[in-house]
Formats: C-alpha cells, sequence, structure tokens
C-alpha cells in the first residue's frame, strides 16, 4: 500500500451536514477496500482560482490515506459521478 493525498473541492453552499456526510462517504470508499484513513483535514471555503461551475468559492477537503494502488480508480469514478464535489485530486505522497 502506499500513500496518497486525496484532495476535493465541494459546493460551496452544502450545509455542514451534508459536508460531513460526504467526507464520511470518502472515507468509507477507502476503508471498506482495505484502505487506512490517516488524516482528514478540511480547510474550508476558499477562493477558486478560476470559476467552476459559476462559482468563485469552494469548501476544500484533504484527506491522507493509505490505500493500495487499485482503489484509484475506483475513488475517482465515485468522486466524479458526485454532483457535489466540484473537482478532486488523488497523489501518491512522497
Amino acid at each position: 500500500m502506499h500513500t496518497y493525498e486525496v484532495i476535493f473541492i465541494l459546493e460551496p453552499d452544502l450545509d455542514d451536514n451534508a459536508i460531513t456526510e460526504m467526507v464520511e462517504k470518502v472515507q468509507g470508499w477507502i476503508t471498506d477496500a482495505d484502505g487506512v484513513v490517516e488524516k482528514v483535514d478540511q480547510w474550508g471555503k476558499r477562493r477558486l482560482a478560476y470559476k467552476i461551475r459559476n462559482k468563485r468559492e469552494g469548501y476544500y477537503v484533504m484527506i491522507n490515506a493509505q490505500m493500495p494502488t487499485e482503489l484509484n480508480a475506483e475513488l475517482e469514478r465515485n468522486l466524479q459521478i458526485q454532483e457535489s464535489v466540484m473537482r478532486y485530486m488523488i497523489i501518491q505522497a512522497e
């Protein structure tokens, strides 16, 4: 297993319950695939560098996790179909 950083930006108009639910859902995907969530860092609302879906802000979340390499494709697919996720990025940490 490798260490990855999963970063995603959520819609800025989501309430706290919806944000918590989405973060827990991503953590569940990781742990269900025998991964280990090491740290969850919610950065909060931040101004975007450019408009995404005609929005100037987004809610940033970063998850550090140890997970199998095969999970990347499935995790990307799951994040892509979520309407509340504006952008995402999965990178392998050094």
